[in-house]
């Protein structure tokens, strides 16, 4: 609708000024240190959503960092949309990797570059901007809801019991969530699926205290060594996961259907170059395409023990750590699995050593039915302003509250994500470009009225 791009050429500089301004607060969930920046942001998306016309706005309290929530209801008789988002985001380090300050965003070349531009700040508030477009035209189709939360980042566990508590608030007839991404601009694209998440720390022991590596090495068994070696036995020679049971519940897609993922534009030679890569790793028997959609992962997030510092100190280490994540595909549960990992963790390791498994959190697989009347207008409202119609593809992420929302809510969850898989989420020089900030800020509210105009047909 013309009345909507006049709106946002008018108002596009101040959208993003907004933006940066989010940017600039440290909202990193993880580190008690910014327990304070996490609040002061929830503050800062309250406002913002007051600002463009949300109603009946609150900073909800949890047991951890707080939920916002908000609503524009126009009509009690047509379709609400729950559009869920997070706030908070992934610690920024290491430090020294980033090119300017995390939580000093700057604009270099058609890219926003800042913790959280791409995950998910910048794409929460497309949908706050969407909002506002629609109420101050006056050209609101349905009723909106917002549940923005400040615990995606370790495992969402307090949303959980919001959403328990809140089923009525929470009333919808589908959730839109964007933080996810597309294959391109030039290629859009729309996920049907997420994989799920088992976020898992170990923990070897060797001897009580770290040792002279001269005076006992040889003698006792090197924690950092054996942690390696059982971290190494997961996988075997085809780079399959060696933990027993873990397939089990795993379907293999058809022929047709792999081949319809396959199809998905793919440049093997862009994807190592951007990596820099010279050849790719994984599961034998599957693309790079399939491996990081609907195959699942077994990967160390983290690895430590013994003498880091500068320098040297010839330690035999006490003991050595490492964070380990499994993603999920279908029919696999986090919880089963986590417990799989934490038993034949524990019978593989030696004598020698002792060993401490501690499951951190996790989220089940989530897959969209493609024909839903929102995927439809979904795919409709990409259609208008990309001008073709999206690619559906699996998402290789997790976003574990969304299995939720159907177990507790019966919603459905439409993935509109519009980043980009090079913007470097939960890594150093994150970014998100510009061209991607305004094209979701202009199709979303086509998602609106297609969703209305085509739940009212299907009703």
């Amino acid at each position: 609708m013309q009345v909507w791009k006049d709106y946002q050429a008018k108002n596009k500089d101040r959208f993003l000024e907004e933006l940066l301004s989010l940017l600039r607060i440290p909202s990193v969930s993880a580190d008690s240190r910014f327990a304070a920046d996490v609040k002061t942001c929830a503050e800062e998306v309250k406002k913002r959503l007051e600002e463009a016309g949300a109603e009946n706005v609150e900073v909800c309290p949890t047991a951890g960092h707080p939920i916002v929530y908000g609503e524009k209801i126009i009509n009690p008789a047509l379709p609400t949309v729950l559009v869920y988002g997070h706030y908070d985001v992934q610690p920024a380090d290491p430090l020294e990797l980033w090119d300017s300050g995390p939580f000093e965003p700057v604009i270099k070349g058609d890219n926003i570059y800042a913790r959280g531009s791409a995950d998910d700040k910048g794409q929460f508030y497309m949908h706050v901007k969407a909002l506002e477009i629609m109420t101050k035209t006056d050209t609101l189709p349905c009723n909106l809801k917002f549940m923005i939360e400040g615990e995606e980042e370790v495992g969402s566990s307090n949303l959980g019991i919001f959403v328990k508590a809140n089923k009525e608030k929470l009333k919808a007839d589908v959730v839109l969530i964007s933080d996810t991404s597309m294959i391109s601009l030039q290629d859009p694209s729309l996920d049907t699926g997420l994989r799920g998440l088992s976020y898992m720390e170990v923990e070897v022991t060797g001897p009580n205290r770290d040792l002279h590596s001269g005076v006992y090495g040889g003698a006792v068994a090197n924690p950092a060594t054996i942690l390696c070696q059982l971290i190494a036995s997961m996988h075997d020679e085809n780079n399959h996961i060696t933990i027993p049971g873990f397939y089990d519940k795993v379907q293999d897609l058809s022929k047709e259907e792999r081949k319809a993922l396959n199809d998905a534009p793919f440049d093997e030679a862009e994807y190592k170059k951007d990596l820099g890569v010279d050849e790719l790793w994984g599961e034998k028997g599957y693309s790079t395409i399939e491996r990081t959609g609907i195959r699942p992962t077994l990967e160390v997030n983290g690895i430590w023990g013994g003498y880091t510092g500068e320098g040297s100190k010839t330690v035999l280490p006490s003991k050595a750590f490492a964070k380990i994540s499994m993603r999920l595909v279908p029919n696999q549960d986090w919880i089963e699995i986590s417990e799989l990992f934490k038993n034949h963790f524990e019978k593989i390791a030696p004598k020698y050593v002792k060993v401490k498994v501690t499951t951190h959190h996790g989220g089940s697989p989530y897959v969209t039915p493609t024909d839903h009347v929102a995927f439809k207008a979904a795919s409709e409202a990409i259609k208008a302003t990309f001008g073709k119609s999206p690619i559906p593809v699996r998402g290789g992420g997790s976003i574990p509250i969304v299995a939720l929302f159907e177990k507790e809510l019966g919603l459905k969850t439409i993935l509109m994500g519009f980043g980009l898989d090079s913007d470097n989420l939960h890594s150093p020089n994150e970014k998100y470009g510009l061209a991607n900030f305004y094209k979701g800020i202009e199709t979303i509210p086509y998602f609106h009225k297609y969703f209305a105009e085509l739940g009212r047909t299907s009703a």
